[in-house]
């Protein structure tokens, strides 16, 4: 039995691992919030708009959380609004443009079955308030994975073009699934602390569930590429600054101003 974390180090890295968990969904809720009035049809723009509702409902109350771990009096408005790109720790993947329909639709596909197997992992974690986001946050994220999933198959199953561009847009993407499962000392700690799941052991779920919906929707898995990116640690695309500037302007501009 390896022996237990100092109280600083493991209060640091279970504030790190629930920022890394906020921003991502933050961040993503922010980029499916760009689709508001611009999706092909109603019903994708509504169900795209819930999506984003429900990611910025659960960054919210991870926020929060953080907030408290922290312990410098800094709210969910606090750390989602004036922050600068470097002390952001989402997922490299989830800043990453839209561009058309399908590609949004790969992106938050890559991510839904992501944390699929991470909130049911955390479901069962030893610290309650996040076991209780997390089974809050997997009731919602498998939602959003059949919406996801249910259009990955019906546009790479379907015309010669939807299926081109739904490939061209996974092979876009792929590149950026290795942090998904890039584990470091954060991940490490809060592993052994009982805390987070093991993200090697939440990988071949992952990977097997990625290839049986590739396989319903006729589209190849492109191949293992290097990955420069880690977002999770606060090193980002340049993608980033641009979201933050447009989602920040309001509270930056006006500061304490309330509805």
């Amino acid at each position: 039995m390896s022996a237990p974390e100092p109280g600083d180090a493991l209060r640091a890295a279970q504030l790190r691992y629930v920022l890394r968990l906020a921003d991502t969904s933050l961040v993503l809720g922010q980029r499916l919030g760009e689709w508001v009035g611009h999706a092909p049809q109603l019903e994708e723009d509504l169900g795209l708009a819930n999506l984003a509702l429900d990611l910025i409902g659960q960054a919210r109350l991870l926020l929060t959380y953080a907030g408290e771990l922290e312990g410098r009096g800094r709210d969910e408005d606090a750390l989602a609004f004036l922050r600068d790109a470097p002390e952001f720790l989402n997922l490299t993947l989830a800043e990453q443009p839209n561009g058309d329909f399908g590609h949004t639709i790969v992106r938050q596909w890559l991510i839904d079955t992501w944390q699929l197997q991470l909130y049911a992992g955390l479901s069962a974690s030893s610290d309650a308030r996040l076991a209780a986001i997390a089974a809050k946050a997997l009731k919602e994220t498998r939602y959003h994975h059949r919406f996801s999933s249910g259009w990955l198959v019906r546009l790479g199953d379907g015309t010669p073009q939807s299926h081109e561009r739904m490939q061209q847009a996974l092979d876009s993407l792929w590149r950026f699934t290795p942090e998904l499962f890039a584990a470091d000392e954060v991940d490490e700690v809060v592993c052994r602390a009982g805390i987070a799941p093991s993200l090697a052991q939440l990988q071949p779920a992952w990977s097997a569930q990625v290839d049986e919906e590739l396989r319903a929707a006729t589209l190849a898995r492109p191949p293992a590429a290097p990955h420069p990116w880690y977002g999770k640690r606060g090193v980002h695309s340049e993608h980033l600054g641009h979201l933050l500037a447009e989602m920040q302007h309001l509270p930056r501009t006006f500061p304490g101003a309330r509805w």
